[in-house]
């Protein structure tokens, strides 16, 4: 089971940045649970097999108050794919710096065998803040700012697969 972590304050945005994540593994028949990130208990990292932590919008940014809601992460030894400010939460908690930067639309990035992406592919980019990250992370997707990134358990992209390269949330939870 995959557990899809939701970092949205506000209610409405569960339906642009969770709903088509759980639309995406239910077309593929992966089990899954959703929770907001203030309600993840011991039991829900226990039982799940690997962690989606979810985006969301471009003003709604009081996980970065809650960082220390994700403590887990660092001693968690599941796969995490932490998508946009999934990545920045993975980011702050491995040593990387919040770094300001608006992008929006689709851009061309190049990638380096990442959860199926190989090469250039055209991307979704909804973000105002960019993690400008430690050398222990493996840079495997690029562009003007790091768009994919992978440190032992734990994989970052800074797009959004939900809009765009949906088989890369499915090649996460084959892993």
């Amino acid at each position: 089971m995959i557990l899809i972590v939701n970092v949205c304050k506000e209610k409405l945005h569960y339906y642009e940045f969770i709903k088509p994540i759980e639309e995406i593994l239910k077309k593929n028949e992966i089990k899954f649970v959703t929770k907001h990130y203030k309600d993840i208990s011991k039991s829900d990292l226990k039982e799940c097999e690997k962690i989606i932590i979810c985006g969301t919008s471009l003003r709604d940014n009081q996980f970065l108050n809650d960082l220390d809601k994700f403590d887990w992460i660092t001693i968690e030894t599941k796969q995490i794919l932490g998508i946009c400010a999934g990545m920045q939460i993975i980011g702050l908690h491995c040593g990387g710096k919040l770094k300001n930067k608006a992008e929006i639309g689709y851009y061309t990035e190049s990638f380096k065998n990442f959860l199926g992406l190989n090469g250039d592919h055209e991307v979704y980019h909804l973000h105002n803040n960019y993690i400008e990250f430690k050398d222990n992370f493996a840079v495997l997707g690029y562009g003007d700012i790091v768009q994919a990134v992978k440190y032992r358990n734990l994989y970052g992209v800074l797009f959004h697969p939900e809009v765009r390269n949906k088989d890369l949330i499915v090649n996460f939870c084959n892993l």
